[in-house]
C-alpha cells in the first residue's frame, strides 16, 4: 500500500486486533513540527527504525547479512517454499540470544483520522501497510496484536478545527508510530514480495506495547 513514503489515504484499512491488544497503551495525539520533536516523544530506551541505514544496521545485528535471494528464488515458475522454510528455521535458530532480538523498537506508520468518536473524545485512525527498499531487500514491519480500533484524542485546541476537516471530508494525515519487541520465536520472516515474486522481503514480527500519534508531518521518509 505505500512503497516510496507517498500518503495513500484512500486506500487505507483499519488492521485487525491480537490477543494482547488490551495491554497497548496510547491514544494522545501529539502536535510536532519536526522529526526530532517526534522521537523526544518516544521512550527512550527504544530504537527509532523509520529510515533504510537504521534498518539495515538492525538487521545486520539480528542475522549478520541478507539471504542469497538469487539462489531461493531458483528458475522461473518454481516456488520455493522449501528452501524459504529451511531458510527461516535456520536463522531463527541462529538468532536465539542475539541482545538486537530483546531490543525495544519503534517503527512509523503513516494513517489518517477518520470519524469522531464523542464517547473517547478522540479520531479513529485509518492506517495500511508500508515497505522500505534495503539492501536486504523490501522490509516491511507486521505489529502482531493492534486493538480493534486506534483512537487518536487530539489537544483540546485542536478538536474543534479537525472535527470540521473531517467532516468536510478533508484528509488529515498523522504519523503512527508503534513500540514494542520482536516476537521472541518468529521475529523475521523471509519471503517473496507476492505482487513481485522476485522481490525478496523481510517482514520483522512486533509485539506492539505502545502507540503513538502524532500530526504535523506528512510523510515517515
Amino acid at each position: 500500500m505505500k512503497t516510496s513514503g507517498v500518503f495513500l489515504g484512500g486506500l487505507l484499512a483499519l488492521l485487525p486486533a491480537g490477543v494482547f491488544s488490551e495491554d497497548i497503551v496510547g491514544m494522545r495525539l501529539i502536535p510536532v513540527t519536526s522529526r526530532h520533536e517526534l522521537a523526544a516523544q518516544l521512550p527512550r530506551d527504544t530504537t527509532l527504525l523509520h529510515d533504510r541505514a537504521g534498518i539495515e544496521k538492525f538487521l545486520a545485528a539480528l542475522d549478520s547479512s541478507p539471504p542469497d535471494w538469487h539462489a531461493l528464488h531458483g528458475a522461473p515458475g518454481d516456488h520455493p517454499s522449501e528452501q524459504l522454510f529451511a531458510l527461516n528455521r535456520e536463522r531463527d535458530r541462529l538468532r536465539a540470544g542475539r541482545h538486537a532480538l530483546a531490543q525495544r523498537i519503534t517503527f512509523l506508520w503513516d494513517g489518517a483520522l477518520s470519524g469522531y468518536v464523542p464517547d473517547k473524545g478522540g479520531f479513529l485512525v485509518a492506517i495500511g501497510p508500508e515497505t522500505i527498499a534495503t539492501k536486504w531487500g523490501v522490509v516491511r514491519f507486521k505489529p502482531e496484536n493492534l486493538p480493534d480500533e486506534l483512537v487518536a484524542v487530539p489537544p483540546a485546541k485542536l478538536k474543534a478545527s479537525l472535527r470540521k476537516r473531517t467532516a468536510r471530508g478533508e484528509t488529515v494525515t498523522v504519523i503512527v508510530a508503534m513500540t514494542g519487541r520482536l516476537v521472541p520465536d518468529e521475529s523475521l520472516i523471509y519471503d517473496f514480495a507476492h505482487e513481485d515474486p522476485g522481490q525478496g522481503m523481510i517482514m520483522p514480527m512486533v509485539r506492539v506495547e505502545r502507540l503513538d500519534y502524532f500530526i504535523g508531518l506528512t510523510s515517515t521518509r
